[in-house]
Parts: C-alpha cells; sequence; structure tokens
C-alpha cells in the first residue's frame, strides 16, 4: 500500500507548488476517491477533523510553518500503482485549480469532516478521525466528479 507521503510527493510533481493547505486537501480527495472509485484505501495514515479541515497529521508534521510547498522529501510516485495515479490525477482534474480556502470551505459542508466534529465549535481544535467508512459511505452518495 502507498503512503500519504507518496501522494504527496506525486501532487506536488504534478502541481510544483501549492500552499500546504490545499495539499492537505488534495490528499484527503485523493484518499476519499480512492475508497469509491478503488474500493480500497490509497493509504493507512490517519485523517483528522482539524479546524482548517481534513488533515494526515504525518504530512503536516514535514511542512508545519510552511505557507507554500514546492518537494517533498519524504515519498515517491514509484510506490504507486497506474490504478492509485490515474485516481490522483482524476482528483487533480476535478479539484488542482481550486483555491485552498474553496477546498476548506467544501470539505466543511460535507458530512465526513462534520460527523468527525459533531457537538465542538468550529474554533475548537479537535484530533477525531475521519474514518474510511464515513468517507466511502459519504462519496459514493454524491455525484461522482468524472474519473480520467
Amino acid at each position: 500500500m502507498a503512503s500519504a507521503h507518496d501522494v504527496a510527493s506525486y501532487i506536488l510533481k504534478k502541481l510544483h507548488r501549492t500552499t500546504a493547505m490545499k495539499l492537505q486537501k488534495l490528499v484527503y480527495y485523493s484518499q476519499a476517491w480512492s475508497l469509491v472509485w478503488d474500493e480500497k484505501p490509497l493509504f493507512r495514515e490517519r485523517i483528522e477533523a482539524w479546524i482548517n479541515g481534513p488533515v494526515v497529521p504525518n504530512l503536516y508534521r514535514v511542512h508545519r510553518g510552511e505557507y507554500f510547498v514546492s518537494k517533498w522529501p519524504h515519498g515517491s510516485e514509484a510506490n504507486l500503482s497506474s490504478i492509485q495515479r490515474d485516481t490522483i490525477d482524476a482528483v487533480l482534474k476535478f479539484y488542482g485549480d481550486k483555491s485552498s480556502q474553496w477546498l476548506s470551505d467544501l470539505t466543511h459542508a460535507e458530512e465526513p469532516w462534520k460527523q468527525a466534529r459533531k457537538g465542538l465549535p468550529p474554533s475548537e481544535p479537535c484530533g477525531n478521525e475521519i474514518t474510511h467508512a464515513s468517507m466511502a459511505e459519504y462519496y459514493s452518495g454524491v455525484a461522482s466528479i468524472q474519473q480520467a
């Protein structure tokens, strides 16, 4: 199985540079759509429902304190199968031109993030997990983005 670092590395090779927040959201959506299209997780790392949306803490530890990210010191696209790369490419085609804030706002409107933060005020820090089950259930029920 690939890691979240492999996914982040691949995304940055495609985009060349993006904000840390946008990278987090693109990794999240890559996981979500892999659960729907490929019927399995793309990576094992935990995704948590932070204030600004879904975050993979293992990735955050690498880019912490940086606004823009242009290269990833861990992971390799060689660890991704062609099916996994196709999934990430489809996510980038649909979400890649969106702003960090737009993506954050979108995740705030969707059930997996809302369920993980249930009962918490918007500004309350949270380490609750966004589960694979909640992502698979929610995204399989919404209009699918077109997989390339």
